[in-house]
């Protein structure tokens, strides 16, 4: 029997090479391998080439990508992965979902959702007032690069199958669309193509920043990553207290790759981050943001 989240990982991969984002160069250097590191050569290369024998996936070799496209896109085929099957979970979280890349969509913003709302008018006090800007800063203004969002319930919806509410009463549920709030925000997902230099940081900068500065329930804080070095995995997953799990978007392939071309002290770390639950496959994260 196929499954559906297992139909959605393999379209994962084959987005990620029609769309040129995991690519070979001419060199036969893959697109998310450090350049500089004979490791993370040889890990992102077995990847690939696992993925290709398994599946026949055709790779294609094209010159150099600036990482800021790579980047673009993987947060868009991430956002498709998450919208392929997220919303097929309604017997685990039923609810009204919608998933966007907030980069794709101007218009929406993290005070756009009932938890962080406030962060729009603390915006425009310190536009305002140069004093007030240099006392609070500005780092309170988070910007996820995927959200999921659940829409709020009519009345008629919470009252179908026997009256729950009424006009007397839960006059400032956040989920009750008659009391005028925002959707709520579900889940905050970082999608990190590679992990060089600050980018690990910038992800637990995000999470923490929306842990701090919420009104309301903790969405879900999660990054997903094509970075192969297990070391530099390591510098976001281990600890806990911001970011939720780091999910790697071929985790049973990156162990297999390790296994056969990495370094002992690789397959240390990663032995460490799977059995801490600290690191998963992306097929687990559909799943775990139903909880």
């Amino acid at each position: 029997m196929k499954a559906l989240i297992a139909e959605a990982r393999n379209h994962f991969y084959e987005r990620l090479f029609e769309t040129n984002t995991l690519t070979l160069t001419k060199a036969g250097v893959a697109s998310n391998a450090d350049t500089s590191s004979r490791g993370s050569k040889a890990i992102a290369g077995k990847i690939i080439d696992i993925l290709r024998d398994k599946h026949n996936y055709v790779v294609n070799t094209v010159d150099k990508i600036s990482g800021q496209t790579l980047g673009r896109q993987f947060e868009l085929l991430t956002m498709e992965f998450l919208q392929e099957t997220f919303p097929h979970l309604q017997n685990l979280r039923p609810g009204q979902w919608s998933i966007l890349q907030l980069g794709n969509n101007n218009r929406l913003k993290t005070s756009d959702f009932e938890q962080y709302e406030h962060l729009a008018y603390l915006n425009a006090l310190t536009a305002e007032n140069a004093q007030l800007a240099a006392a609070l800063g500005n780092d309170y203004m988070v910007a996820p690069d995927v959200v999921i969002y659940r829409s709020l319930y009519e009345d008629d919806e919470i009252n179908a199958g026997q009256c729950i509410v009424n006009d007397d009463i839960c006059k400032m549920a956040a989920i009750r669309k008659s009391n005028g709030g925002k959707p709520l925000l579900h889940a905050s997902v970082s999608a990190k193509y590679t992990m060089r230099s600050d980018r690990a940081q910038n992800s637990r900068t995000v999470a923490l920043n929306l842990i701090r500065n919420r009104k309301g329930h903790l969405p879900h804080i999660v990054v997903v990553t094509a970075e192969p070095m297990p070391n530099r995995l390591a510098s976001l997953a281990l600890g806990t207290g911001d970011i939720d799990c780091v999910y790697h978007f071929a985790l049973y392939e990156l162990i297999e790759a390790v296994n056969e071309v990495g370094s002992e002290d690789a397959r240390e770390i990663l032995e460490t981050l799977v059995q801490g639950k600290r690191l998963k496959d992306i097929s687990d994260l559909p799943l775990d943001l139903a909880v």
